[in-house]
């Protein structure tokens, strides 16, 4: 008699260890730093996506922006912050969530004392890109960089990479 619980096919496993993932210093102004964990690099997922956190010092922020090809998830993993998404203000602290589609302007700002840390997910990836481009690579346990600027030519990044152009402020 035939075995008809042959096994599924499996797709890819990746596992990435505290230390193990690329990190990039952010310029102002952010600050801090992303680790960009799980991309096409690592994954071969069917999929397209990438994930990874970046942690924003205090008083420091995300400036506004939009992705008009991408959907992004946000997850707060500690401290305290603000999110404005299209000039409205929601607060963010440990287990909020945040899903953006397309084209949704928003920006990420650090109202707390201490760091603010968040989970990244974008759909389809790139965004890692764009932080090893304008970032300086960080290895844990680096002190961190006194802050910089961003590249002279962070608007062709953007626009290579997974940014949108903000529409005029009315």
């Amino acid at each position: 008699m035939p075995d008809t619980h042959a096994p599924l096919p499996r797709g890819p496993l990746t596992i990435v260890q505290p230390g193990e993932a690329r990190s990039y210093w952010q310029p102002v102004p952010a600050n801090g730093f992303v680790r960009c964990i799980l991309d096409a690099t690592n994954t071969a997922s069917e999929t397209p996506f990438a994930m990874g956190t970046q942690t924003v010092d205090p008083g420091c922020h995300v400036r506004e922006h939009m992705h008009d090809a991408n959907e992004e998830i946000i997850f707060v993993l500690d401290g305290t912050g603000e999110a404005r998404i299209e000039g409205t203000t929601h607060r963010m602290e440990k287990g909020s969530c945040f899903f953006l589609g397309r084209s949704r302007p928003h920006s990420f700002h650090n109202t707390g004392t201490g760091p603010l840390t968040f989970m990244w997910l974008i759909m389809p990836g790139g965004l890692e890109t764009f932080f090893g481009r304008i970032g300086r690579a960080r290895a844990e346990g680096d002190a961190p960089p006194a802050p910089f600027p961003r590249p002279e030519n962070v608007l062709q990044i953007e626009a290579e990479t997974v940014f949108g152009t903000l529409p005029p402020k009315t």
